[in-house]
């Protein structure tokens, strides 16, 4: 199927502008200001889009979909749905599956499962460990997103925290190094700390101080001093601290970046007061922590410190999540919302519509090299969602696709909604209803849908395990 979307209000590249764009196969064959559908275009499906916005796809570049051996809390068929049903077009998915993906052979397993069950676009990070690293070197950077390493707490194996191992990654890397960041020695004295003052009846407001700023800063300072003696392509993910943001540069273009920064929406949504209702439904790692720190990084956003914004999706059952705060899993779920939670930003006037356009999906293809996606151009990938601006809703557990069936964002107030989402020129969402049969999501490096660029700048990222996801 073919299609126009006639009269929209594009969003796109720092401008919007009234237009109408002709969808043909999988590209945007044209983007127009003058259309006649009559006679140019007989057999297209046109969507009169007067009065919506349509924007590029989101592309997030941090989720956890729990495919393979998690799938109890969420899967890569009922997250992607949800990610699609929010706008989200791609996502690259951490290895902190059981098993962990840390050999070949894993990371091969993870896009045979994609490729059977996902309705977005896919890419996989592969994973490091302490004792996995001449495995790691092996990668070729066009399979991958992204290496992962965790610089930080862990209870299972992804932790790295061997410096000799740290060195040889940053030195050696074939790709980016992407870091999750925080110190594991400060947050365990913390722990103890507060473990004599509240046994097992801690409440969820201690864990921005359990999982503190300084833990945070410690290492992502450390990462980034690594990054800078070895010439590493370095993004250190979901900040979640003012001290933090100043690690940045912000005066050089993304593309000439060495190292860059990504937050997450729940740090720009929530802060410490929200542990009072949300309990242990907020409790992820990093912490959100004040309200200082948070609009500290929405003005790190705004003025180019921090790059991308994303989810860090990663899902638990709600018995789980209920647990007391020492024993409930560090995690939440938001790929059905970030795109409309970004844009609320916009409709309140703290940020503006481009900046979320830019954040969401002009710089992570810049990023990550992605080729022809993350901006509306003609000959690029037709991933574009069409936003109702007027059309109002309220998050609850009752209207999420996550199968955990639950999200920290419930009772969140929103002022549009998606109606239209298109993945390489499919309709594969509409008003509540998908494509169930959709099997053109690809695989974003194999196929050369979303393509390394320059080898020497793709991603490596660390990794933290399940339980501090």
């Amino acid at each position: 199927m073919n299609y126009i979307i006639k009269n929209a209000t594009l969003v796109n590249e720092g401008k919007s502008f009234l237009a109408s764009v002709v969808i043909s196969g999988d590209t945007i064959e044209k983007i127009t200001q003058t259309i006649d559908t009559d006679s140019d275009y007989s057999g297209y499906e046109v969507i009169d889009a007067k009065g919506l916005l349509l924007l590029p796809g989101a592309i997030d570049d941090q989720v956890h979909f729990r495919d393979p051996g998690l799938t109890h809390k969420g899967d890569i068929a009922t997250e992607s749905r949800a990610a699609v049903a929010g706008g989200v077009t791609s996502f690259m998915d951490m290895p902190n599956t059981v098993p962990n993906t840390l050999t070949q052979q894993l990371l091969q397993d993870k896009y045979d499962i994609a490729a059977e069950k996902s309705m977005a676009n896919y890419s996989f990070y592969m994973g490091v460990s302490n004792d996995n690293i001449d495995e790691v070197l092996k990668t070729d950077p066009k399979n991958i997103c992204g290496i992962k390493a965790f610089m930080g707490s862990s209870t299972g194996n992804m932790l790295v925290n061997n410096e000799s191992t740290l060195e040889r990654l940053f030195r050696e890397a074939p790709c980016l190094v992407a870091t999750h960041c925080e110190d594991e020695t400060i947050i365990r004295n913390n722990i103890e700390i507060f473990k004599a003052k509240y046994g097992d009846n801690a409440p969820a407001s201690i864990h921005p101080l359990v999982r503190s700023a300084e833990a945070c800063y410690k290492t992502s300072s450390y990462a980034a001093e690594l990054a800078s003696k070895f010439g590493t392509q370095l993004h250190i993910l979901h900040l979640s601290t003012a001290k933090e943001v100043q690690l940045f540069n912000n005066n050089i273009p993304l593309k000439d970046k060495k190292i860059t920064a990504e937050t997450c929406l729940h740090y720009l949504l929530f802060d410490d007061r929200d542990y009072a209702t949300k309990n242990t439904f907020l409790k992820c790692n990093p912490a959100v922590k004040t309200e200082t720190d948070k609009l500290a990084l929405i003005q790190g956003c705004i003025d180019n410190h921090i790059d991308i914004l994303a989810t860090d999706h990663a899902p638990h059952t709600f018995e789980e999540k209920n647990k007391p705060y020492f024993t409930a899993p560090s995690g939440g779920t938001s790929v059905q919302h970030l795109l409309l939670g970004a844009l609320e930003l916009a409709n309140k006037g703290i940020m503006t519509r481009e900046k979320v356009v830019e954040l969401l999906s002009h710089n992570p293809a810049t990023l990550f090299r992605i080729n022809k996606r993350g901006y509306i151009r003609e000959g690029y990938y037709a991933d574009l969602v069409l936003i109702d601006s007027n059309k109002e809703q309220v998050i609850s557990n009752e209207n999420v696709y996550y199968k955990c069936g639950w999200t920290a964002y419930e009772g969140v107030k929103l002022s549009c909604s998606v109606t239209h989402t298109f993945i390489n020129g499919e309709l594969v969402y509409h008003n509540g209803n998908f494509k169930e049969d959709y099997k053109r999501a690809n695989n974003l490096l194999e196929d050369f849908k979303m393509k390394v660029i320059d080898l020497n700048e793709t991603l490596l990222e660390i990794i933290r395990p399940e339980e501090e996801a």
